[in-house]
């Protein structure tokens, strides 16, 4: 255990303890804007459809139902524009971070072997790495990579932590430069609908690869889009070639999702209307807390898309989560995600309304 458990870094996390205990002394409470986790009710026809599965004595399937299936690929193409989606294009998984951080381990990766991800990236892509015990580096332009031993490259638009939107041409770049090469491109794109000054677009739009799913896999989840973080509902879509392997490699691990949830998800993509409404919540938070963060003396990069603003004082980043702490207002500090964040802070729009205005009024 102890040979596995020592790959890894320290979990970043724990370093934020002591912020956390000082802003909770606040009169008024603590405003937690660290972690990013949904914070409003899961739409009732959601909740409806989970209750109504939930007498499910039988062992769920790992490719899940018929109709999630159908939903998938259904909301694939709908949303994303792909074309010619089949059942052999999806796959269901516990949550995306499950998938990051063990997909280098089950594509079979390991030592020489390189994996590639943003400078500034979600912690999880190294973690996957150092638990395949595979190589990894970091990039600011994929194609300027060696493409040697590099067998896979993560894409990540909306940017988490900074919200930067890959426009289409820097994908269809990309991805062009990968099948080159023969790399394997998973394009985590988890805060796609949630984009402000920018539409993002898939690696799966015809536009960007071409009408082939060849060499691509699009990651998606539910978490943030429905609130059903708690529900740990995502899934994969793209090259059948790379997802009929993991389906099998995830039969034998057992790697299911609920049957309740997998009835969720159907009631979840089938309905645009509550992720109109829940957009319209961030919105009205995100334009809050970035005109106060300005106001502030705060400056804005990009942040045009995902669930945080991505916000600086060019100053050591745990000074400003001091800062910051001292008023009450819990934020991530930017080095949690690349050495290139160390004057940056993460600031989260999920929090209810009523502790977004308390931010607000304290800054």
């Amino acid at each position: 255990m102890s040979a596995v458990s020592d790959r890894l870094p320290t979990f970043p996390w724990d370093k934020l303890e002591p912020y956390k205990k000082t802003a909770a002394t606040h009169p008024d409470g603590i405003v937690d804007l660290s972690v990013g986790t949904p914070v409003d009710p899961v739409p009732e026809l959601i909740q409806k459809a989970l209750v109504a599965a939930a007498d499910s004595p039988g062992y769920p399937t790992v490719w899940g139902t018929p109709e999630l299936r159908d939903a998938l690929t259904a909301w694939v193409e709908r949303r994303l524009g792909a074309r010619d989606i089949t059942h052999r294009h999806v796959l269901p998984i516990v949550g995306s971070k499950e998938l990051v951080a063990w997909l280098p381990t089950q594509l079979g990766l390991g030592p020489g072997d390189k994996v590639a991800y943003p400078r500034l990236a979600y912690p999880t892509y190294e973690v996957g790495a150092r638990l395949a015990r595979a190589e990894y580096e970091v990039y600011d332009d994929p194609t300027d990579l060696d493409p040697t031993d590099l067998k896979l490259l993560w894409l990540n638009s909306p940017s988490n932590p900074t919200g930067r939107v890959l426009s289409k041409e820097e994908l269809t770049r990309t991805v062009a430069w990968a099948r080159e090469h023969g790399v394997l491109i998973f394009s985590d794109e988890c805060y796609i609908e949630l984009g402000w000054e920018a539409d993002p677009v898939s690696v799966l739009h015809p536009d960007v690869c071409g009408g082939s799913y060849e060499g691509i896999v699009s990651v998606h989840s539910l978490s943030k889009r429905s609130n059903l973080a708690g529900y740990r509902a995502a899934f994969l879509a793209g090259d059948p070639a790379v997802l009929g392997p993991l389906l099998q490699i995830r039969k034998h691990g057992g790697m299911m999702t609920s049957a309740p949830t997998q009835a969720a998800v159907v009631a979840a993509l089938g309905d645009d209307t509550h992720v109109r409404e829940q957009r319209e919540r961030y919105v009205a938070r995100r334009t809050a807390l970035r005109e106060a963060l300005v106001r502030h003396g705060f400056r804005i990069e990009h942040s045009e898309a995902s669930l945080y603003l991505w916000a600086t004082r060019d100053e050591s980043c745990w000074d400003t989560v001091a800062h910051l702490a001292d008023l009450g207002i819990l934020v991530a500090p930017g080095d949690f995600y690349g050495t290139a964040g160390e004057t940056f802070v993460r600031v989260a729009l999920t929090a209810t309304d009523e502790r977004v205005a308390a931010a607000v009024a304290r800054l």
